[in-house]
């Protein structure tokens, strides 16, 4: 596994209600611009009809788009929704996002998370996972070159090929959504792919990372694949600011109304109990960081000790903070995080600390090669062609 851990943001997104639908859809596209310019590795687009909130229903559309205005991050689907499309035109819009981006699609695929998307689609919202797990087989074919013939009682595949290759000897990256129970990590080592651990904050999800890994890897091993940690995802939501006050003062803005959001429409149970702050429950319960690039990096070493180690870690991006303050997070966790996080700045440190020890000696070095040649400046055009304070500074000759 590499040293070195990736970072990028998962974008569902979490746009309030009031706020102007296309300036939110263009302000997801400036942060995975200012992502890729901070050095974050990967952005994941959510893919939702309802809830009035999670308005990208296309995050291929999203992709293409923001492809155009990036050239170096990864762009995810985070999560295509395996039930709601034909496994055969799927990967063909997959393959053909694997050609727009130059190789940088990953194909995130999971159940679908809103049960009224299922439910205006007339998809029983039982159906969803058995649905997902009869997709998930044609859809890794597909995209691994093969011809399909599959059947269930929703699709029916007939010598189905894509067209087009992949755009490069990688092909692309399939990862599988995972959460506390044991579908998600079941599936990824059944076919040998990715694990996008959501939630993996929560209490449930963060007890369960461990345990899901272990359940991956064993079911790889009964199908002849491997597990990479490296391709390990793991989210959780974050604010950063410059102080711990200052940071617990940006998500005034919008926390309570974010965590509303989640525990009465999209149906997640994240409320605190009566009378708790919500700011001081999230970090006490540890399912948000709201604090400085420290306390950041603090989470990274608390998640990669609970999971055992992982490659990449993405920050549900939430509308806690006003856009001016959610950029600032970005560029502190850029600038201040990861570096920390992975020792970017070793030997730099090291060279400072080398230069601070020996400075005497370098500092005296400096000062008789001066003087040096001021006293042979001296010798030939005289003490009084040179500057006193010079000669005073560098014990020059008079």
């Amino acid at each position: 596994m590499s040293n070195r851990m990736r970072f990028g943001a998962f974008i569902a997104p979490h746009t309030p209600v009031e706020e102007h639908p296309s300036v939110s859809i263009e302000h997801d596209m400036d942060r995975v611009v200012l992502m890729e310019k901070m050095g974050f590795a990967e952005a994941w687009i959510g893919e939702h009809h309802s809830s009035g909130w999670e308005i990208n229903g296309c995050p291929e559309l999203f992709i293409a788009a923001v492809s155009q205005r990036t050239s170096t991050i990864k762009l995810g689907t985070g999560v295509s929704s395996l039930p709601y499309h034909n496994p055969y035109t799927l990967a063909d819009r997959i393959r053909q996002l694997d050609h727009i981006t130059k190789g940088r699609t990953i194909f995130g695929m999971g159940p679908g998370s809103l049960p009224s998307d299922a439910y205006m689609m007339g998809i029983p919202t039982p159906k969803v996972r058995d649905r997902m797990d009869e997709a998930i087989d044609p859809l890794v074919r597909l995209l691994n070159g093969e011809v399909v013939t599959a059947q269930s009682e929703w699709f029916n595949l007939q010598e189905a090929s894509l067209q087009l290759d992949s755009y490069d000897d990688h092909g692309v990256e399939i990862a599988v959504a995972s959460q506390v129970s044991p579908a998600g990590a079941t599936a990824a080592g059944k076919y040998g792919l990715s694990m996008l651990s959501i939630g993996a904050t929560s209490a449930g999800g963060f007890n369960a990372l461990a345990r899901n890994w272990d359940i991956a890897v064993e079911t790889a091993v009964e199908h002849g694949n491997t597990m990479d940690r490296n391709a390990w995802r793991l989210v959780g939501p974050v604010h950063i600011a410059e102080t711990r006050e200052k940071a617990r003062e940006n998500v005034r803005y919008g926390l309570e109304r974010w965590i509303e959001y989640m525990s009465k429409v999209a149906a997640i149970p994240l409320a605190p109990p009566v009378g708790v702050d919500p700011i001081d429950y999230m970090i006490e319960t540890g399912f948000g960081v709201i604090g400085t690039p420290d306390d950041f990096v603090a989470q990274m070493d608390r998640l990669n000790e609970q999971s055992g180690g992982f490659g990449c870690f993405l920050n549900l991006d939430n509308h806690w903070a006003d856009w001016d303050q959610t950029k600032r997070s970005y560029e502190l966790i850029g600038r201040f995080a990861i570096p920390k996080v992975n020792k970017l700045n070793q030997y730099r440190v090291r060279s400072e600390q080398w230069l601070r020890e020996n400075h005497e000696t370098f500092r005296g070095e400096l000062t008789a090669a001066v003087k040096a040649k001021l006293d042979e400046h001296a010798a030939k055009k005289g003490t009084d062609k040179l500057n006193p304070a010079i000669r005073e500074m560098f014990g020059s000759k008079d």
